[in-house]
Order: structure tokens, then sequence, then C-alpha cells
């Protein structure tokens, strides 16, 4: 696969992501900028809401946009969490790309 780019994926858009537990599945996007409280404090704001499947260990893993013809994705962020397993389906959230890259004064490369 190729990254051209960032473009957020829209409300019921594919998206796919990797986790070093499940490797890759897809769903769509449900939901924009979610506030998800994982409990002992740790409330995490602007996430992106998800029906794709993830289970512990994936945290931290890449979201991409669903696979062009011709390989190419956009990246869309990644994992923080969510509920459910790979085997009965679940919601997953991801920390959107362009908030990181803003926040820390990053620029993302592409493949071109």
């Amino acid at each position: 696969m190729f990254v051209e780019g960032s473009e957020a994926v829209p409300v019921n858009g594919r998206i796919c992501r990797s986790g070093q537990t499940t490797g890759w599945h897809c769903g769509v996007v449900t939901t924009f900028k979610q506030t998800v409280n994982y409990g002992d404090g740790d409330i995490v704001r602007g996430l992106t809401r998800t029906t794709v499947c993830a289970e512990p260990g994936d945290s931290g893993g890449p979201y991409v946009s669903a696979p062009s013809s011709k390989r190419r994705v956009h990246a869309q962020g990644m994992t923080s969490g969510g509920s459910g397993n790979c085997d009965e389906g679940g919601v997953t959230f991801f920390q959107p790309v362009k908030e990181v890259l803003n926040d820390y004064d990053l620029k993302l490369y592409t493949d071109d």
C-alpha cells in the first residue's frame, strides 16, 4: 500500500487498521469528536469511533482509508482503544492523524 495523503474518511466510509495482535481488519467510521473514559481518570477527547474490531495489543496501530484499486490509502490515525473482539465484533476509537501532526508540528511524507 502507498500513503498518498491524510484526507479524512467521512461517516459511513470504509476504514482499515492494522494491529500487532489481530493484523488487518476493516469497518466503517461512525462518529467524530468522541470523548472516551478509559477509567482511572484516563479521558481522551477528539477520537473517531469505528466498527473495526480490535483486541488488547492492537493499540497504537495505524488506521488508513480502505485501499483504492491502485492500493493507495490516506492515513487516518492511531488505535486508541475500544471494546469487543474480532470474533464477535466491537467498537474502536482512533486518534486522528491530522490532530497529531498539527499538535507536534509534524509533516506526513507520502509515497509519490
